[in-house]
């Protein structure tokens, strides 16, 4: 598959917990050898649309197709083979705690492979060495900083050499020399493993560093799908209260607000008058 070719299609995507409605008709598509943020606040939908598109999530309506593989309709027997071309490193690593680092990363290879000790040694050692985490085999996640977690979870998530890469906020409680140094991580990686990269996230600053293209997300459907460029010249006034870190406030009516007060003031207890 050549770079520039469709790796990801999203189409017509809806997505209902019970009644209320998640994910609202989007489109978008991934191109190969690009790295792809989803951006979004909080509740946007950005985590529900990422456990969809690794078949942890069944739409409502709509698919998602992955490499050629409908992820919205395949048995569990395709899924297992597609998933086998994709790393995952979740937001909190999900590193497992009675294991060493060492065996973290190794683990994909032990449960998915028959390559033999040597060459597992071998391929979990460069992954190490690439998240600038050689000497640390023998620590338990316990003794592991938040930045090392993540880069563990990273390295664990593409040791077998997957074609796509997901990756669930990587930001998310870092300070931001750590955080920009695991942005770097990503690009090297897109660079030297010629990766397709899915973020999601909410740091404008990682977003805009890594991405090729950005999709936003507001309350479930998408403002835009474009370029760091695109996104920054957009007039969407969500766009813009992302971009400028502005509070966004829904309108309310006269009426409306007239009501809210009188039911507060209501609901307020009744004190007695005092008699002397």
């Amino acid at each position: 598959m050549e770079n520039g070719a469709t790796i990801i299609s999203v189409k017509q995507l809806s997505t209902h917990y019970g009644e209320r409605l998640i994910l609202d008709e989007l489109d978008f598509s991934v191109r190969r050898g690009e790295i792809m943020v989803i951006m979004g606040a909080s509740g946007s939908g950005k985590s529900t649309l990422l456990r969809t598109m690794l078949g942890l999530n069944k739409p409502s309506a709509g698919e998602v197709e992955i490499l050629g593989t409908n992820v919205s309709t395949a048995r569990q027997r395709e899924l297992y083979r597609l998933r086998r071309q994709m790393g995952v490193a979740f937001q909190g690593g999900a590193l497992f705690g009675n294991l060493s680092l060492i065996d973290n990363i190794q683990l994909p290879l032990r449960e998915h492979t028959n390559l033999d000790e040597n060459t597992i040694r071998i391929m979990s050692r460069l992954k190490l060495d690439m998240m600038n985490l050689s000497g640390f085999d023998a620590l338990m996640p316990s003794e592991l900083s938040g930045g090392m977690v993540k880069r563990a979870a990273l390295a664990r998530a593409v040791v077998m050499d997957p074609q796509l890469l997901f990756f669930d906020e990587p930001s998310a409680g870092l300070d931001p020399v750590v955080a920009a140094e695991l942005d770097e991580h990503i690009l090297e990686l897109k660079k030297a493993m010629d990766m397709t990269i899915v973020v999601v996230t909410h740091e404008l600053d990682s977003a805009l560093r890594i991405a090729d293209r950005i999709t936003v997300l507001d309350k479930g459907k998408m403002v835009i799908c474009g370029t760091v460029e695109e996104v920054k010249q957009s007039q969407n006034e969500h766009v813009q209260n992302l971009l400028n870190r502005r509070a966004a406030r829904e309108p309310i009516e006269p009426e409306a607000y007239l009501d809210m007060l009188t039911r507060v003031q209501a609901a307020r207890p009744h004190r007695g008058h005092r008699h002397d």
